[in-house]
């Protein structure tokens, strides 16, 4: 049997975007899977969550949402470190790029590597790569919690963390009055998870508690169609957390009999793929996915820094 093109590498057709209006003023864009971006106006400025993996891309979606509004780019919001998400800052000329405390390190210690790494992985993903002038640094950091005032009657943006999760740094955005939540990739609605960076038992546990008790009634995740209504929110984020607890239970099941990384990802895949196995990017993230897992079960708190050499010899170990 021929060997799976390595992650994303053969996915080069382009998916198609649509622009929603979730609210007055509020915006999301989605793309078959591909990574989701959202805006919200202030009175006189704009809040916009994610970046997209280079200013090219960027400056795509940008050019959607000045269709709605020429309001100046304020506040750049990012979930988290990783590359898809943040390497299209320069595009928004922001004035301020807000990202939790742990992302800022992250970038730091392996933003480097994981541009590398992400590259290799979805290169359709980086349009005009040549285009990015650098990594992208957060201007301003928070703990817990970062509000803005969003001006006149628009009440306030909450960027709120909620624990360890996708990363060791992910933040929510939550608009309170509209009862819209901004999850990142916390949250996936019909995509299936990455969690090659992840914290997989906080994450099914408290984390996601957090993030179901701000009660949204929309939710937009880091990937996959937005879920309007309580019903759809419910059900992304029990998919999210159902992915990971089968996760842990295959990959538990395994170490406990003594058998190996590749029969763990063996396990996981067969308990997985009947529900997920259609979604984006099941088979692209699950071999990471398990690794990582094996990692954290066998002692490794934190997530080993991926690089394009350790992604192809992971892809090759499991899918062989």
């Amino acid at each position: 049997m021929a060997q799976k093109p390595f992650a994303s590498s053969a996915d080069l057709a382009d998916k198609q975007q649509t622009l929603e209006v979730l609210a007055d003023g509020v915006y999301a864009l989605t793309a078959e899977g591909d990574p989701n971006v959202g805006a919200i106006e202030g009175e006189d400025f704009l809040v916009c969550f994610e970046a997209l993996a280079t200013p090219v891309a960027a400056r795509e979606w940008l050019a959607l949402l000045r269709q709605h509004t020429d309001k100046p780019v304020k506040f750049l919001v990012l979930s988290h470190y990783h590359a898809v998400r943040v390497l299209g800052a320069s595009a928004f000329d922001a004035e301020v790029i807000v990202a939790h405390e742990r992302t800022r390190e992250l970038i730091a210690e392996r933003g480097k590597q994981d541009w590398e790494s992400e590259y290799g992985r979805m290169p359709r993903l980086f349009k005009e790569p040549a285009s990015i002038p650098g990594l992208t640094w957060p201007t301003a950091t928070f703990a817990d919690r970062f509000t803005i005032d969003l001006g006149g009657d628009r009440g306030d943006l909450v960027l709120q963390y909620c624990g360890r999760g996708h990363t060791e740094g992910d933040i929510v955005a939550w608009l309170p009055r509209q009862r819209i939540l901004f999850a990142g990739d916390l949250v996936e609605a019909h995509a299936a998870l990455y969690t090659g960076d992840a914290f997989h038992r906080d994450w099914s546990t408290g984390t996601l508690d957090a993030v179901a008790a701000f009660g949204a009634e929309t939710l937009v995740g880091g990937r996959g169609a937005v879920a309007s209504g309580r019903d759809a929110v419910d059900a992304a984020i029990g998919q999210t957390r159902h992915f990971l607890q089968v996760m842990l239970r295959e990959v538990g099941a395994v170490r406990q009999r003594g058998g190996t990384v590749k029969e763990a990802f063996e396990a996981t895949h067969a308990a997985l793929v009947d529900q997920y196995g259609g979604w984006p990017i099941f088979e692209h993230c699950l071999p990471f996915d398990v690794s990582r897992l094996w990692d954290e079960m066998s002692g490794i708190e934190r997530p080993r820094i991926w690089t394009g050499e350790r992604d192809r010899a992971v892809w090759q170990e499991l899918q062989d």
